[in-house]
């Protein structure tokens, strides 16, 4: 991807952006506190989070008609032009001193309206102008920018919130969303940015085109439910290091950073894997990352406990460039983006409703709990994944020769389109 004149230009403008991206998570959060009304600050504070994500899943219904047959780089740049304008009201509209949650939640929940498509085109950019053979490599140079964002982006932040508020750093990253539809539009030639295909696709294209594509079918149920067995995790590792670890915000940073440090080498790792058969490789990782939680969910010391989320990290990491090269092998043409932004939105809502359930779970029975039975449900979803692929596998040599990598749903994502 380096050595791509193309992409090698695009690489500034990713890099800066995915930092923005991690600067405006803590800033979101943390403008929202000070915009709520004290008697239901929690509801705002989630309504202002979700929106920041959550509307992603709609717009790929709502713009699938007007965005199918798009390129990748049309996609990804119309996203940041979209992120860039919005953030960048919000702003203006304090220094207008009309700023409240209400405007700052819509003002959110409409620069994320085009967050799916915007995935699917980076990556149907990258499966545009890559090899078969490099596209793995690709995907997960994108995937760390993305970790490495969320290490270096929060501590950013909270520089810039103590020096001038969560405002200028909402404004900087609108910033960082501007440049990168600026590269869009240097680095990429007019050609490269031109329809793939002028073709008016149903609003569901992308998802009916998944529904009739077993391993598609196969590789989106997978994801859901190991992104909604995280979920969980998110809410109760803060509770579980405020209730059993000492209730030091110190602790709590220790794990995500050692998260964080572990992803990055994993991320880093993911780009040699070309030669692994990709979905052998997936399910190991969603195994492994249920066998990482293990010891925190039966109550390690927290060194132990620590080593074990760096492990986890590592294991982790590769999840996303692998699941996207295979998502990239298994669709074509028109086809792709609204595959890649159907599967985003699939992935964009799994976590959230994973966390949903996380709070009575953890009422019930306690935030360590919680993660230990997430860290066995994961383990054992994985498992029963392993099952079905090797059934799948054993009955194919009966019948005749099936790819295990390759979908073969390519007439099946035509009429979808139609």
């Amino acid at each position: 991807m380096v050595r791509h004149r193309i992409l090698r230009r695009l690489l500034p403008g990713f890099a800066l952006s995915y930092l923005g991206e991690g600067m405006a998570l803590l800033a979101v959060s943390w403008l929202a506190i000070q915009l709520a009304p004290r008697a239901n600050a929690g509801v705002w504070v989630a309504a202002a989070v979700a929106a920041y994500t959550l509307p992603g899943a709609l717009g790929t219904v709502l713009f699938a008609r007007a965005l199918s047959g798009r390129s990748g780089a049309q996609l990804a740049a119309w996203d940041a032009v979209l992120r860039a304008v919005m953030l960048g009201a919000i702003p203006v509209v304090h220094l207008a001193g009309a700023l409240d949650i209400r405007w700052f939640t819509l003002l959110l929940g409409c620069s994320a309206l085009l967050r799916s498509w915007g995935s699917a085109g980076r990556f149907t950019l990258i499966a545009e102008l890559l090899p078969v053979e490099h596209r793995l490599a690709g995907n997960a140079l994108i995937g760390l920018f993305s970790e490495a964002s969320t290490l270096i982006g929060p501590a950013l932040a909270a520089l810039l919130i103590a020096a001038a508020g969560p405002v200028l750093v909402i404004a900087v990253a609108a910033g960082t969303y501007a440049v990168l539809a600026v590269s869009y539009l240097i680095a990429v030639p007019r050609a490269a940015r031109a329809p793939i295909e002028q073709r008016q696709a149903s609003s569901l294209a992308g998802f009916a085109a998944i529904w009739r594509d077993r391993p598609l079918l196969g590789l989106s149920t997978l994801t859901f439910g190991f992104f909604f067995l995280y979920g969980p995790v998110q809410v109760a590792l803060p509770i579980h290091v405020a209730e059993s670890l000492g209730n030091s915000a110190g602790t709590l940073a220790a794990f995500w950073t050692a998260f964080g440090a572990g992803a990055l080498i994993g991320g880093f790792a993911a780009g040699y894997l070309r030669r692994w058969r990709l979905w052998p490789t997936i399910i190991a990782i969603v195994v492994g990352w249920g066998a990482a939680l293990l010891p925190l969910g039966l109550g390690a010391p927290t060194g132990v406990a620590l080593v074990a989320i760096a492990i986890g990290g590592l294991i982790w990491a590769p999840y996303p460039a692998a699941t996207m090269a295979l998502l990239q092998r298994s669709t074509d043409g028109a086809g792709r983006a609204p595959v890649l932004a159907a599967y985003a939105a699939i992935a964009t809502l799994s976590v959230p409703l994973g966390t949903i359930t996380a709070g009575p779970l953890i009422t019930g029975v306690g935030a360590e709990f919680t993660i230990l039975a997430a860290a066995v449900l994961t383990v054992a979803f994985g498992v029963i994944a392993a099952a079905i692929a090797i059934w799948r596998a054993v009955k194919g040599r009966t019948v005749g020769p099936v790819s295990s990598d390759v979908s073969q749903g390519e007439q099946t994502l035509i009429k979808a389109h139609q």
